[in-house]
């Protein structure tokens, strides 16, 4: 989801070891994913990673939220649903900005790959995706069902659906969610964040209003931890097309290692904070261009995460066993 840009000198900042116990398999969590899924394959790559936890019995996937625009990407995950066997609900994002952000659109290429006889190579559960409900309807039905503080919701996409919610049913919020996670936001330096210039309006809104604790890996997190490419391409190559693997390849010339951004705000939102180094207390406001400055205070309800060296070496171990993993409707 972001696009590197220039890297200016680093800030310092205060940080304090971690203290998220760990998540435990005898207590599902229920779990909203937010994407603007065909901006960044890492989308992609933590959607595979909320499959295996929830195959591990560690989340219930409640729904998918698309925060973009377009047809691709509802498809896309229709694909993924389909491909790892699993029936999650999808909501969509109307009228928002359909266009690619660089790269190429890899929900688009993978939704219209089809085989020498011109079918498409991935199969569908859905017959056509237009017609899916709009994500703050389904944000409507699926938390109106759930217990109170039953529910994290993890966004690593634009905040329009957020803020949408924030402004329709913020005690429906209140009630029903417990966390927030979001990858947002460049603490180590004073740059514009991708998603969080997305949609700039809804970010301030939800930085500045949402009424739990939010949690947010930030750009330098993402960036410090990236994906080894060479695993997507033989880790991966089980003799069938993979619709992961074959955006991954489709987005980046390869050889190339991805940025973790995604993945690192999934694997806190569903493991804890035992992997990362976490800032105390504060608030997090969103300033032009989508600037993001962090004050702490001890009164706040937003940390930001950080990662050591020793820190990013076993998280990106880690998450090369989560994702080159078979998902179970592939095993044997």
């Amino acid at each position: 989801m972001r696009h590197i840009s220039s890297i200016l000198a680093a800030a310092a900042v205060v940080l304090v070891a971690a203290c998220t116990p760990k998540m435990t398999a005898e207590a599902p969590v229920n779990v909203i994913f937010e994407t603007d899924m065909g901006n960044d394959i890492d989308d992609a790559m933590a959607l595979d990673m909320l499959y295996k936890y929830a195959e591990d019995g560690k989340i219930n996937l409640l729904a998918v939220m698309i925060n973009k625009e377009g047809s691709a990407p509802a498809e896309f995950v229709d694909i993924m649903n389909t491909f790892y066997g699993h029936q999650v609900p999808v909501g969509v994002r109307y009228g928002s900005d359909p266009a690619e952000k660089g790269g190429v659109n890899f929900a688009e290429v993978i939704s219209n790959m089809k085989d020498d006889a011109g079918q498409p190579v991935f199969k569908r559960m859905l017959e056509r995706c237009d017609t899916l409900p709009d994500a703050l309807s389904l944000y409507r039905r699926i938390l109106s069902e759930v217990p109170d503080k039953s529910v994290k919701i993890i966004s690593v996409g634009f905040l329009g659906n957020l803020g949408a919610l924030l402004e329709n049913e913020p005690k429906l919020i209140e009630n029903k969610v417990v966390s927030l996670t979001t990858m947002a936001g460049c603490f180590f330096a004073p740059n514009g964040e991708f998603n969080l210039k997305g949609d700039l309006a809804a970010s301030r809104n939800v930085f500045e209003n949402w009424p739990t604790e939010i949690v947010t890996s930030p750009f330098e997190v993402g960036i410090a931890i990236c994906y080894p490419g060479e695993s997507i391409e033989k880790d991966l190559d089980w003799g069938i097309p993979h619709p992961m693997r074959e955006g991954y390849l489709a987005y980046c010339p390869m050889p190339h290692d991805r940025p973790c951004w995604d993945l690192t705000a999934t694997l806190y939102a569903v493991e804890g904070g035992n992997w990362f180094t976490m800032s105390g207390p504060g608030k997090i406001s969103v300033g032009d261009g989508g600037v993001a400055t962090f004050t702490p205070d001890s009164t706040g309800r937003q940390r930001y995460l950080a990662v050591t060296e020793q820190q990013a070496a076993a998280i990106r171990e880690h998450l090369v066993e989560i994702l080159t993993r078979k998902p179970a409707v592939l095993q044997d």
